[in-house]
């Protein structure tokens, strides 16, 4: 599913007696193998982000290096020439738009809010202010419990877009087909603010007075306070 991240990924191989999920992590963040995979510098230390999300007809016991072969080469596919031209001509590299796309991906499963999500980040990037993402703040958390509090967005870490302008380090998960376009075209609009109205889809804003009454009238059981989700 787009969106899983890599260990997501890995635990569902096991599950499906594919792979080891400590062996598919192993190759998955060994840098010989990542160079092997020809994605230049698009890479940090792990293949998150890179690893596509399709559907896959695999043996099972392969090895774990055929299973991220066959993903990177999707992504690869993916990420083609139309792709590629529509990066250079968005003045946004591949590695940010597949950061990007991976924070698009975790924030909306709503296809017609894909480029709305994408706009806002690339309006506050544009701006200088912070992305105020929870699921990067989510990523930088280690053993998350699924509990995001008030500690965690004041605790620095690479991935806190609350405290850190511009994009985290790395992508944090695997983004779809969708969300790599929304990255790319973002919609031409001015909104800074997005607020979940609790049914799966978000109420945006371009200035923080309409936020704040968006945060009031959909989270009104929760602190007021200026976030994005």
């Amino acid at each position: 599913p787009e969106g899983y991240t890599l260990s997501q990924i890995a635990q569902q191989l096991e599950d499906l007696n594919i792979v080891k999920k400590k062996e598919f992590i192993q190759k998955a963040t060994s840098p010989p193998f990542i160079s092997s995979l020809g994605l230049s510098d698009l890479t940090g230390p792990t293949l998150e982000g890179y690893l596509f999300p399709d559907t896959y007809h695999l043996i099972r016991e392969m090895a774990p290096e055929e299973v991220i072969q066959l993903m990177v080469l999707r992504f690869k596919k993916v990420f083609g020439p139309q792709l590629i031209t529509m990066s250079f001509q968005s003045g946004i590299s591949q590695k940010d738009a597949v950061i990007l796309a991976s924070i698009i991906e975790k924030e909306t499963s709503l296809s017609e809010e894909k480029s709305l999500i994408s706009a806002v980040f690339h309006n506050r990037l544009k701006k200088k202010i912070p992305l105020q993402s929870d699921p990067t703040v989510i990523y930088g958390i280690k053993n998350f419990n699924g509990n995001l509090t008030k500690g965690h967005l004041i605790k620095p870490t690479p991935y806190n877009t609350y405290l850190k302008t511009g994009l985290p380090p790395t992508p944090i998960c695997n983004p779809g087909r969708e969300s790599l376009l929304a990255a790319l075209q973002p919609a031409p609009v001015s909104y800074l603010y997005f607020v979940s109205k609790n049914d799966g889809s978000h109420f945006f804003s371009s200035d923080i007075e309409e936020h704040n009454r968006a945060v009031w009238k959909y989270q009104k059981k929760r602190p007021l306070r200026e976030v994005l989700k």
